[in-house]
């Protein structure tokens, strides 16, 4: 017999991913964290802020999935099952939430270009710490990264990344 026989098979649809914020865009192998940079959590991209008051937006539809109090990242589960971890600055979890608005909830649905929370750079800065927002495929995504942007390009919030 054959191995699919009797299986459903799922259709995936193509994942299509938009930019979270407006900025510089950056190879996750230029972010300044080991962890990101050797893509320890998975693949992905970053984007350097350029505004002091930075908005982000679900590069995703889906189910939020992780929020902590600190407030400095989100993870975003798909309906096809990709998790999605939007990583709000290096080492800002230090900040224990300072300068950081959320306006979603744990187990929200959300669509994608749904705004998410706003962020003061400047606060970021002032602790002497990096403000770029990476993005992270953490499970479910098993292709290569391959942005529909150069890399150093400006991009603007809820630009299509991928698909």
């Amino acid at each position: 017999m054959f191995k699919w026989f009797g299986k459903k098979q799922e259709k995936k649809e193509n994942l299509t991913v938009t930019a979270p914020i407006s900025g510089k865009l950056e190879k996750i192998e230029e972010v300044n964290d080991p962890a990101f940079a050797q893509k320890m959590l998975g693949d992905g991209f970053a984007i350097v802020p350029e505004e002091d008051k930075v908005t982000v937006y679900a590069p995703v539809s889906g189910k939020i999935e992780a929020l902590p109090k600190t407030k400095h990242a989100i993870g975003i589960q798909t309906a096809q099952g990709v998790e999605v971890l939007i990583h709000i600055g290096i080492d800002t979890v230090n900040l224990n939430g300072k300068g950081f608005e959320v306006v979603v909830n744990q187990d929200d649905e959300v669509k994608q270009g749904q705004k998410l929370e706003v962020f003061d750079k400047n606060v970021v800065t002032e602790n002497k710490l990096d403000p770029t927002v990476i993005v992270v495929f953490t499970s479910g995504y098993e292709k290569e990264v391959k942005l529909n942007q150069d890399n150093g390009a400006a991009v603007k919030a809820n630009d299509l990344l991928i698909g």
